[in-house]
Order: structure tokens, then C-alpha cells, then sequence
């Protein structure tokens, strides 16, 4: 999933890494929201936001909007500069960014509850996960090789309306490829959808421990090539074994 890229990298190495990292999206944006009445995986609504701050002349809640956008960044910047340090070492370079994920979403699972509507904890919780999904969208993108975007829908959406009507349109030798980006394009919404509704219903129901559940999904994601290798190689073993007896 992580460890293939460039020619290697395969359209199921694509989807499996968009149905489970969309998923994490999905379940953090949704209960980032309940938790602390924040979008936390994309910024485009935080410029709007930050626009109107800007513009009422409420600069206090400008700069925690503004601040919120530069922590998206931040984790952008931060997980494409390491895998870019790790370059010649591909497999490897997107550790750190996911170990940095999951720390922070088991950070807010477990003090979340601490949280008193204070706009220094708002500040706090909300730019921890928004500096966390830019982390995770940077990396899925470089992963990818741009193909894959886990926070956010609106690109993926148009990208969709796009192909959609190119396959109306196209020769019979073009279908193929654009069938292959659709079936993409709605693994995303798809998984992110039910991410959402998982993360919105969980959380009505354990309330800050929801964020442990998109922890355990990218623990799962990042051990997934490991265990996937050492189990094939343990089935053909077998086989062997077996067809030699």
C-alpha cells in the first residue's frame, strides 16, 4: 500500500490505500466536528472563514482561523520534507508522518474530554488534528503520486463529473483507464462517507474515544504491506511444503 510508487504502483496499491486512509478522514472530520464544532480535514471553508473574520473586524477569531490554516500547512510541509529527506528510501518515509497521526489522534481520544469550550483548548484540539490530516494529505498525495487526496471533496467530486462525462464521450480504447480513475474517485467519497457516519454515531456514544478507532485504522495501514509480504510468503511456503510431500 505505502511501499510501491512510481511505475511499481499499482490502481489496487491506489485503492487500498484511498478506502483506508479516506475512512480515517472521514471519522476524524466528523467527530473533530462534534467535539470541538470544527471542520478539521480541509481548509477551504476556513479561508471563507477567515475572509468574514477579517472583513467584521473580529481579528481575534481571524487569527485563530488563520492559525488553524497555517497548522494544515504546516503538516503539509512537515511530512512532504521528510519523505523528500527519505527519498532513496521510499518504504520507510512514511512512518514517521503516520506515527505523528496516530500520536496526536490518541492524544485528543484521550484528554479530549478536558475540553470546556475555552477558545485556548478550541485553538488546541482543533489545530492538533488539523495539523495531523495535513500531515496525512500530503503523504497519501506524494504516496500516490497525486492521485489520491484523503481530507477534502471537492476536487474529487468535480474530478468525478469530469470523467464521467469523458466516458460518454470516449473511444473504446480510453474507457478502461477512465473506468479505472472513476472506481477511484468513488472508493473516496464512498469511504469517506462512512467514516463520517461511523465517526458521527460513535461518537454520541463514547465520545472522545471515537479517535482511538481512526488510530487503530492507520496502525492497520501501516503494518499492512508487512503482514501482507510475510503472509504470502508463509501460504507459498506451505504450498511448496505440501507439494513436495
Amino acid at each position: 500500500m505505502f511501499r510501491h510508487s512510481g511505475q511499481r504502483r499499482t490502481h489496487k496499491h491506489n485503492i487500498r490505500l484511498a478506502a483506508l486512509l479516506c475512512l480515517t478522514a472521514g471519522f476524524v472530520n466528523v467527530a473533530g466536528f462534534l467535539a470541538f464544532a470544527v471542520l478539521t480535514t480541509n481548509v477551504t471553508g476556513h479561508v471563507a472563514l477567515f475572509a468574514e473574520k477579517i472583513a467584521n473586524g473580529d481579528f481575534a477569531s481571524a487569527r485563530i482561523v488563520g492559525l488553524w490554516m497555517l497548522l494544515f500547512f504546516l503538516g503539509a510541509f512537515l511530512s512532504s520534507l521528510y519523505r523528500f529527506q527519505l527519498a532513496r528510501n521510499p518504504r520507510f518515509s512514511h512512518t514517521v508522518p503516520i506515527i505523528v497521526e496516530i500520536t496526536i489522534l490518541c492524544f485528543v481520544g484521550s484528554y479530549g474530554n478536558t475540553y470546556d469550550n475555552s477558545l485556548i483548548k478550541t485553538e488546541f484540539f482543533a489545530g492538533s488534528l488539523l495539523f495531523a490530516m495535513g500531515m496525512q494529505n500530503a503523504m497519501v498525495s506524494m504516496v500516490s503520486g497525486s492521485v489520491v487526496r484523503t481530507t477534502h471533496l471537492t476536487g474529487i467530486f468535480t474530478d468525478l463529473g469530469i470523467e464521467l462525462s469523458a466516458l460518454i464521450k470516449s473511444s473504446d480504447e480510453n474507457k478502461a483507464a477512465l473506468k479505472q480513475k472513476i472506481i477511484l474517485r468513488i472508493i473516496i467519497i464512498t469511504f469517506f462517507f462512512i467514516g463520517g457516519i461511523l465517526g458521527g454515531i460513535l461518537f454520541k456514544i463514547i465520545s472522545y474515544k471515537t479517535f482511538y478507532i481512526p488510530s487503530a485504522i492507520l496502525v492497520f495501514a501501516m503494518f499492512y504491506d508487512i503482514f501482507r509480504v510475510k503472509t504470502i510468503k508463509y501460504i507459498r511456503k506451505l504450498s511448496h511444503k505440501v507439494a513436495s510431500e
